[in-house]
């Protein structure tokens, strides 16, 4: 069989947006589909039964982390990565490439890749697209993602709220100043064009897993034009949309992907990475994307966060004190049909570890939900419904 197949089984007549289902060598999943995120190939506190359990029909692994503890040589000879962590469903990995661009102290990157600092031990680590396909082909992920060059936000480019006060748009480490940005861009974008072409001729298990090209060009839109007909080029079995969710504003985020994702196969699934709030899944849904992984349930999760269909509720806030209620009435999962907030808010202020295993698994089910909700949005082109229903989109 082929490594991934995918059937389009209904289409919004009045969006992009379409119902289908990918079929890979470890299962199916339904799209549009959220990905948990299992970093070190584990979702934070959750045994994979219970991850299922929420409906979640494939996982995000992080090429980076399992490369560099235990490593992919290890997992390899124990099997794969499927085996190694429990979970028989569908896997992604990514490149590697983003986390060592965001987290680690890179000491150089050049045409040839990147040689960077371990975030473990400090020992230098030389990472290349033929390096990223070495290891995602030990990891043996049902699908892998090209190593591309993940341009940083320009530094101080607008302001928007961050928690209580301010925050400038790139203001992180790796921002470039908003007169270099251009050049650095343009050179992220031809990076990824050649490091593609590099990792197709060293993706050496095609007939089990299947290579995701992803589309770069940060915010200019002729950029993405460009980068998505180069990378349409090749014939793979499917395509993502990257360099997004690090630092723009939404709507620019909302622009780039209506932009991007129609020029996209049809007949291919279409990934967007590392989005994102509820309101952003819509979105791009509604321009054709059919994949989505992002840390926010189990991260908030673990720091007493919750999401519901109205909008976050911070669970160590006073008002929980004695609310017996569930975190959302709506919500089927494991803490809203057992367990109270005021019960949930003692967990946390009492250091239990109860306490964000179980808000991840309300965090984690809520999404699935909401992909559930948006998938019979799309078959009954019923978007105002849908809004309704979860006001935490906002106007659809």
């Amino acid at each position: 069989m082929s490594a991934l197949s995918f059937e389009i089984t209904d289409q919004s007549p009045s969006t992009h947006a379409r119902v289908g289902r990918v079929t890979t060598c470890h299962g199916s999943f339904d799209t549009p589909a959220f990905m948990p995120v299992g970093t070190k190939a584990t979702v934070k506190g959750l045994l994979p039964d219970v991850v299922k359990q929420t409906g979640s029909q494939i996982l995000l692994n992080n090429t980076y982390h399992l490369m560099l503890r235990p490593g992919s040589e290890l997992i390899n000879e124990l099997g794969g990565v499927h085996k190694f962590m429990g979970w028989d469903g569908p896997i992604l990995t990514d490149s590697g490439g983003f986390q060592v661009f965001s987290l680690s102290d890179i000491n150089a990157i050049d045409d040839d890749g990147v040689t960077f600092r371990s975030h473990i031990d400090g020992a230098r680590v030389r990472l290349t697209p033929e390096r990223s396909m070495q290891v995602q082909n030990e990891l043996g992920a049902d699908i892998i993602m090209a190593f591309d060059d993940c341009p940083p936000a320009p530094k101080g480019e607008v302001e928007v709220e961050v928690g209580s006060g301010k925050s400038e748009v790139g203001s992180g480490k790796h921002a470039v100043a908003a007169e270099d940005y251009a050049a650095r861009n343009q050179l992220a974008m031809d990076r990824t064009l050649r490091w593609l072409d590099r990792c197709v001729k060293a993706h050496a298990r095609t007939d089990e897993q299947s290579l995701f090209g992803i589309v770069q060009g940060g915010t200019d839109l002729e950029a993405r034009t460009y980068c998505a007909v180069r990378i349409t080029q090749y014939d793979l079995p499917g395509f993502a949309i990257g360099g997004v969710a690090v630092g723009e504003p939404p709507e620019v985020m909302y622009e780039i992907v209506r932009h991007t994702a129609p020029q996209l196969p049809v007949a291919k699934p279409r990934y967007l990475m590392g989005v994102g709030y509820e309101r952003d899944i819509v979105a791009a849904v509604r321009a054709g994307v059919d994949m989505f992984d992002c840390v926010l349930p189990t991260r908030n999760g673990r720091n007493a966060n919750a999401f519901t269909q109205t909008g976050q509720l911070r669970l160590r806030n006073a008002a929980c004190r004695s609310d017996d209620g569930p975190i959302d009435p709506a919500c089927d999962c494991l803490a809203c049909t057992r367990f109270g907030r005021a019960y949930l808010r003692h967990l946390f202020l009492a250091d239990e570890m109860l306490g964000p295993i179980l808000v991840s698994i309300h965090n984690i089910r809520h999404f699935q939900r909401l992909m559930l909700d948006i998938r019979q949005a799309i078959r009954d082109d019923a978007w105002s419904s849908l809004g309704q229903r979860w006001p935490v989109i906002g106007d659809v």
